[in-house]
């Protein structure tokens, strides 16, 4: 007997605009996907109670009764892990920030190509397949003086007291100590981590890198895991590296 085929992935899209709710459904049923739509952010939360009844999350930031950013965050805070791509004629990087500070994985600003979306939507689903793959397995543990990271879990500790790091923060830290050593552009950082491209505000960057000194540095003006290279951007210098390089900011 064959084996049996994987059930669709089922999507569900909050969009209260009428047309564009139907136009996604229609082409994403085309696609192959199950779908689902609401045009209110209390209609999505009651369709999200069970936290496995969907495998990604269209979501518009302007709805009627919350903002997305308010309905993603408060998702994320009840445990909900669903991949969220939010859907929005915001495209200002502020608000890809808020976005992604919220708890969203991706960013898509109005009006969109179909084929970028569904680019998106796969790149999503398999990125979670991943995760789902690896789930029961410790995950990877960071120790940074006395703080320590559980990426899998999200859990940060200082000295066994919680810390809290925004979404945002432990992207960039994942991405910084996925390439220690490696000096990594502003403009690799903004396009990896705040899916944003070829953006004038690299102050953002900054600012960021500021916000994972205080909570790891001992001495946050004189950096030895997050450095700055002049000129270049930064790099992870992991602590069995030894003693802190020259700075060079």
């Amino acid at each position: 007997m064959a084996p049996a085929a994987d059930p669709p992935a089922r999507l569900l899209v909050v969009e209260d605009e009428p047309h564009l709710a139907t136009a996604l459904k229609l082409n994403l049923e085309l696609e192959g996907y199950d779908v689902v739509t609401v045009g209110a952010a209390r209609e999505a939360a009651s369709q999200l109670v069970d936290p496995s009844g969907f495998n990604l999350i269209l979501l518009d930031v302007m709805l009627p009764d919350m903002d997305g950013f308010d309905l993603c965050k408060r998702l994320r805070e009840s445990g909900n892990r669903t991949p969220v791509l939010m859907l929005t004629a915001r495209g200002a990087v502020t608000d890809r920030v808020a976005g992604l500070e919220a708890g969203a994985d991706d960013y898509l600003t109005k009006p969109f190509e179909l084929e970028e979306l569904l680019a998106r939507i796969r790149s999503l689903l398999r990125r979670r397949s991943w995760e789902r793959e690896d789930e029961g397995e410790p995950g990877p543990i960071l120790h940074l003086g006395r703080v320590t990271v559980n990426f899998d879990t999200h859990e940060v500790t200082r000295e066994g007291a919680p810390v809290h790091l925004t979404k945002l923060e432990l992207d960039l830290l994942r991405y910084l100590v996925s390439h220690p050593g490696r000096v990594i552009s502003r403009d690799e950082l903004q396009e990896q981590v705040w899916k944003v491209r070829y953006s004038a505000n690299q102050r953002m960057v900054d600012n960021f890198i500021l916000r994972l000194r205080r909570h790891f540095e001992a001495d946050p003006s004189r950096p030895m895991y997050f450095v700055s290279v002049r000129g270049a951007g930064y790099k992870f210098v992991p602590p069995f590296q030894g003693t802190a390089p020259d700075r060079a900011d």
